[in-house]
Order: structure tokens, then C-alpha cells, then sequence
């Protein structure tokens, strides 16, 4: 049985998260990307993996970020990114944290790198629960 794919992006004005998730196999493929550079990224994707949706967060850069998917003619669904930064945030520091670090509470660490790749799955995970595919 082959999965369902979804490409998730987190938009943004410098850098978007981008993720492959799969319903059933999961996060396949995950990163953050130039805002500048992910047409070339979509690309490379597609030519890698069969996209049934492009799944996008409604927020920053958002319209912007849909006319640039438009040549692409895969569906695409919007997906309301409320808290998804938060809960990214918290995934991230949960994945990447050293023993020392979670002696902190999560809410007083702050992450060493952009975490906008675990917003995407996040968004696709809310897809996968929420809407029809």
C-alpha cells in the first residue's frame, strides 16, 4: 500500500519550514529553507515523492507563498497555524534538549536554532487529524 503524502510548509518572510509527512509512515523529510529558495526545494520534492496536498499555515506570507505553489497544480489546503509556533517550539526543545537543559522548565529554554521545520509537521499533523483527505 503506498501512503498518503502531504507536503507541509510553515510560510515565512525570510525562511519556511518544510516537511513530508506521511498518514501512516509519518515525517519523511523535514528542513527550513530560504523563502527565496523553496520553489527549487518543491521541486526536488516532487521529483522525489508523490505529493497528494500541499498543505500551508494561514499566516505570515501566506498569499504570497500560495501563488508561488500555484504552477505546481497539486491541491492545496490552508490550515489555521494558531498556537502551531508554540507547540513546534515545545516538540523542538523536546527532541533537542540535553539532560542538563531538561532540569530547566521547558518554558525557560529557548532553542539554538530556528525550529520552523517542526511547525510544518505540526501542520501537517493537524491536517491529517482535522480535514478529509
Amino acid at each position: 500500500m503506498i501512503d498518503y503524502l502531504i507536503l507541509a510548509i510553515d510560510p515565512g518572510n525570510q525562511k519556511c519550514g518544510v516537511a513530508v509527512v506521511g498518514r501512516t509512515s509519518k515525517v519523511l523529510q523535514k528542513q527550513i529553507v530560504a523563502t527565496s529558495e523553496l520553489t527549487v526545494k518543491i521541486e526536488q520534492i516532487l521529483a522525489k515523492y508523490e505529493i497528494q496536498k500541499i498543505i500551508i499555515g494561514d499566516r505570515t506570507k501566506s498569499k504570497a507563498i500560495k501563488e508561488l505553489l500555484v504552477p505546481f497544480s497539486i491541491p492545496l489546503v490552508v490550515v489555521n497555524e494558531d498556537f502551531s509556533s508554540v507547540e513546534g517550539k515545545r516538540r523542538y526543545l523536546e527532541e533537542n534538549s540535553k539532560w542538563w537543559q531538561k532540569l530547566l522548565p521547558i518554558g525557560l529554554r529557548v532553542p539554538d536554532k530556528p525550529y520552523d521545520d517542526y511547525v510544518a509537521v505540526i501542520l501537517a499533523e493537524r491536517y491529517f487529524k482535522d480535514y478529509d483527505y
